[in-house]
């Protein structure tokens, strides 16, 4: 493609975009463990979240199997960079689940949270994009779409919503 063409494309009545919108697809409650502390590193502290079990109700309904865990490093600017892996058994078969996030707000929300305290849901900036793989054909749809999610840190288990980007 030439610059001209593109130049030529972009001074044009541009063609309608779509503005994206969120359809709620999956509210998910899992369950989790006392982290297990890695220590400080390069990056952060370094905790990994056993997660062992929950529920999903929803276009994704089923029950979160035990085994999965939530990677996490804790920054020093007051920032939780979050990697959850696991599943979600339904009745139509088996989904894995990679949610990547990013949970921030005030340095003293954050640290009760690191020490397992329940805090107001409102400080908490709580965000994150869920990819699925699955070999369920009557779940095929989760691979095709993108995903956001919004989340809650409760003492004992993570509240989220999926919505699908539209």
């Amino acid at each position: 493609m030439s610059y001209t063409f593109v130049a030529q494309v972009m001074t044009d009545t541009p063609p309608p975009i779509a503005l994206p919108s969120l359809e709620p697809v999956a509210d998910v409650a899992v369950d989790v463990g006392a982290p297990i502390v890695v220590g400080e590193t390069s990056a952060g502290l370094r905790r990994v979240v056993p997660i062992l079990g929950g529920v999903a109700t929803g276009r994704i309904a089923g029950r979160i199997l035990p085994g999965g865990a939530d990677f996490q490093i804790l920054k020093r600017d007051d920032v939780t960079e979050l990697e959850a892996r696991y599943v979600i058994e339904t009745a139509g078969g088996l989904v894995y689940v990679v949610n990547n996030g990013v949970r921030s707000g005030p340095k003293h929300v954050m640290d009760a949270l690191a020490r397992g305290e329940k805090v107001d849901p409102a400080l908490v900036y709580f965000r994150a994009i869920p990819r699925f793989e699955t070999a369920a054909p009557d779940l095929l749809w989760l691979t095709r779409k993108i995903f956001v999610c919004s989340g809650v840190r409760l003492p004992d288990k993570v509240v989220l919503r999926f919505y699908e980007l539209q």
